[in-house]
């Protein structure tokens, strides 16, 4: 990129209008359209995701697990789009940080320029002699001696104004370099993005689909056979003996996130929403803990990488349960062995038992000291 000042003031202005394009709602992503899976030409069973026929018997367990499978498929392209959407939020506020730093320094370089100029000028003016040639021509050994300190002075300052310049220019190919190479990770985001959502979205249809061939009786029995899981699992989970160790109380900050967390009760599930309205899984989470006071990473996959992670046995309420091997799931445990989470689209905030998925581990965001647990009587 050129250092010059028209190339570099266009550098700095190309930066903030790309960043207004990029940041602006709805410019990253086009509408990927409805499922471009054929209808079925008849009234056979059919289902271009691979899922069975809503058909008596046994054979409706086998939607339940498509339908969970598809819905898995969902919430882990959920976390990579949320992951994108954090990444293109910090890439951008780094581009305008840089496009100040462009502008700046644009404006300082001008400066020096200017102070170099007027330099160039005034010893056209005099006849183009350096001051030390002046001074050894002159008829005046006092001023000649007067003047070899200004001259010092003058040489100095001449200098260091020459390494401004240098250092100003260099510090303008740097900002100009760190902003391209910025805007080429926020085009990757936002290409990551738009795949995520369109895997999203042909998830969730095609799971919708599937729900919209049942019959009534069909879905209700569905319904009931999702209930029996869960149970089983959270019956499994606490024949383990597992609430016998959890009696450690909340921290103050726990007890402000399960307050925020369980008062969305009821709000529909999103897929990348942070509320008011509606939430995702990890965005209920992260804001219950933003609201408590406490910042923590906005997808599942990263509060499971970045949290502290704590036994299944001493967590307390405010914490975490990351969930599934790829950590695609995040609840907040409430106590009494049981979680508030947002499950997945089509449903609405709840709480559920803790143990009713398969748990891959707890994270505690609250940094604050431990309290002491209460003896269970």
């Amino acid at each position: 990129m050129r250092t010059g000042k028209h190339g570099l003031t266009t550098a700095a202005v190309t930066v903030v209008c790309a960043i207004t394009v990029l940041a602006a709602p709805g410019t990253a992503f086009a509408d990927p359209g409805p499922s471009s899976s054929p209808a079925p030409s008849s009234p056979a069973p059919s289902s271009s995701a691979g899922a069975p026929a809503a058909t008596p018997g046994k054979d409706l367990e086998a939607v339940r697990k498509t339908l969970d499978k598809l819905y898995r498929a969902a919430a882990s392209a959920t976390e990579q789009y949320n992951a994108a959407e954090e990444k293109a939020e910090k890439q951008n506020a780094e581009i305008v940080e840089l496009a100040k730093k462009i502008v700046k320094g644009q404006e300082k370089l001008d400066g020096l320029k200017e102070r170099a100029g007027a330099a160039a000028r005034a010893q056209y003016r005099t006849g183009g002699l350096p001051d030390g040639a002046k001074l050894v021509l002159s008829d005046d050994p006092e001023d000649f001696l007067d003047g070899t300190g200004r001259v010092i002075q003058g040489q100095r300052a001449t200098k260091g104004l020459l390494g401004d310049l240098t250092r100003t220019q260099e510090d303008l190919k740097t900002y100009a370099a760190d902003a391209s190479a910025r805007f080429k990770e926020l085009e990757a985001n936002r290409k990551a993005k738009a795949t995520a959502q369109k895997k999203i979205e042909k998830q969730i249809a095609a799971a919708e689909k599937l729900e919209s061939e049942l019959e009534t009786e069909e879905k209700e029995r569905l319904a009931r056979l999702e209930r029996e899981a869960q149970a089983k699992a959270q019956t499994a989970w606490l024949d383990s003996g597992i609430l016998e160790d959890l009696d450690t109380e909340a921290t103050e900050r726990g007890r402000k996130a399960v307050e925020y967390a369980t008062a969305q009760l009821g709000k529909p599930y999103q897929w990348g929403a942070e509320g008011p309205t509606s939430y995702d899984c990890s965005g209920l989470t992260s804001q219950a803990w933003v609201w408590a006071g406490q910042t923590i990473p906005r997808t599942s996959q990263q509060q499971w990488k970045q949290l502290r992670h704590v036994d299944v046995e001493d967590m307390r309420p405010g914490d975490l349960i990351i969930y599934f091997d790829d950590a695609s799931h995040v609840g907040m445990y409430v106590g009494d062995g049981s979680m508030v989470h947002a499950p997945r689209p089509g449903r609405s905030i709840t709480v559920a038992g803790a143990g009713s998925m398969p748990i891959l581990g707890v994270v505690r965001p609250d940094t604050a000291p431990e309290q002491a647990s209460t003896p269970k009587g």
